[in-house]
């Protein structure tokens, strides 16, 4: 019998029928990099390519049990959560990944095309905040979404800015928080408003890197997930957790790819293709 040798990474997340986010995604993108994906599934959603009708969120119990039976089991190089379905999932996932200090702790808990659960959505959100955010290696979150979270702890102040949000969360203890989908400036690029979007890469110093990607036409449904599961399985591979500004920029540079081959699954939005790489050397041969 071969030993095994492939990293293990665990997924929370939700379950999403069409796979296009949630665990189904991240099983996918590990996957592509030779990591195998290990799953506990937080909430079940009713879904199809064009949106998510409704959200379950499964029973805390369950998310623990099957967390610790997994754990208890098997070695595992990185840990990604998603969305997370309830407050008590959220402490129920916060009380097992503080038994893991040392192993990298990936971030992604937006999901916007996710049906709005009024006071609970704020409610999550400080959980998050309070509880996983202060051991979190790297947070993916969009402008959108870091206003969301920032609403948590302070009114809506048109002098507060993205950095000011950004150092408040590095201070409670996050090492590295990776805000996406910025309109990037035009002025300084040269191309056209709108062509381009800016990824930038935060730590304990500031900005650590600015990335600027060309906008892809098309609705995708699953680009964020793409780029955090990219993240969390090259961190898996990486020899240290120094490595999260490299590790950032190859799996923008995968996520570019997923988008640029996206497939149309249905009659909704675009779905990245994370097997790109293997299809294109399939073909080749």
């Amino acid at each position: 019998m071969q030993n095994q040798t492939s990293p293990l990474i665990l997924s929370f997340g939700v379950s999403d029928p069409v796979g296009a986010i949630g665990i189904q995604a991240d099983l996918a993108t590990f996957s592509a990099f030779g990591c195998h994906g290990l799953s506990v599934t937080t909430g079940l959603l009713i879904s199809d390519t064009a949106r998510v009708e409704d959200v379950q969120a499964v029973d805390p119990d369950w998310v623990s049990d099957q967390a610790r039976v997994l754990l208890e089991d098997m070695s595992v190089a990185a840990i990604k959560i998603g969305a997370l379905g309830s407050v008590e999932n959220v402490t129920a996932i916060a009380e097992i990944v503080s038994d893991y200090p040392d192993v990298p702790l990936i971030l992604d808990p937006f999901i916007s095309a996710l049906p709005e659960q009024g006071m609970d959505d704020e409610d999550i959100l400080t959980a998050v905040r309070q509880l996983l955010i202060p051991q979190t290696t790297l947070l993916v979150l969009s402008p959108v979404e870091l206003e969301r979270l920032a609403e948590t702890w302070r009114d809506a102040d048109p002098d507060d800015t993205l950095q000011n949000d950004v150092d408040y969360l590095v201070a409670l203890g996050c090492e590295y928080v990776l805000v996406t989908g910025m309109p990037a400036d035009a002025s300084k690029s040269g191309t056209a408003e709108g062509k381009l979007r800016a990824n930038t890469l935060f730590g304990e110093d500031g900005v650590v890197r600015h990335d600027e990607w060309q906008h892809l036409p098309g609705i995708f449904n699953g680009a964020g997930s793409t780029l955090s599961a990219a993240a969390t399985a090259l961190l898996a591979l990486a020899e240290n957790e120094d490595d999260v500004p490299q590790v950032v920029v190859a799996a923008q540079e995968f996520t570019a790819g997923a988008l640029a081959h996206a497939q149309r699954h249905g009659m909704g939005k675009l779905v990245p293709n994370r097997l790109f790489r293997q299809q294109r050397q399939r073909g080749a041969q």
